[in-house]
């Protein structure tokens, strides 16, 4: 069974940074599987802010670009995602996603797994 567990979600103001993580547990996904963060702001759906796969590639939400980096600390099985420049339009509640491929889906497809998530609030 594969968990996911994001951690590091809370309140900032406008241009604060923030940097969330996720611990990836059981199954068999580890340091060589495409993972992912996504988003849900509210009333909204979810998309992608970040993904990256087992050769390094990465791809950014076009209004996350620049502000977040994604990356993984493979001897820990750890995904972060370091938010800088925050803003109100930020604010959603954020998923660590992991996929059983090692190439992550085409963009707008899903993942395989996500976790609960931890909430994200940008004050101006």
């Amino acid at each position: 069974q594969v968990k996911l567990v994001e951690y590091g979600g809370g309140s900032v103001q406008t241009g604060g940074s923030l940097t969330l993580s996720c611990t990836a547990s059981g199954g068999y996904i580890d340091s060589r599987n495409c993972m992912a963060w996504f988003r849900r702001p509210l009333g909204h759906k979810r998309e992608e802010v970040a993904a990256l796969d087992l050769d390094g590639n990465v791809r950014y939400h076009p209004s996350v670009k620049g502000r977040f980096t994604i990356s993984k600390d493979n001897t820990n099985n750890t995904l972060f995602l370091q938010m800088n420049d925050l803003k109100p339009e930020d604010t959603a509640t954020y998923y660590c996603a992991a996929d059983r491929g090692w190439t992550c889906p085409s963009l707008g497809l899903s993942l395989d797994y996500y976790g609960e998530g931890t909430l994200v609030t940008i004050s101006s």
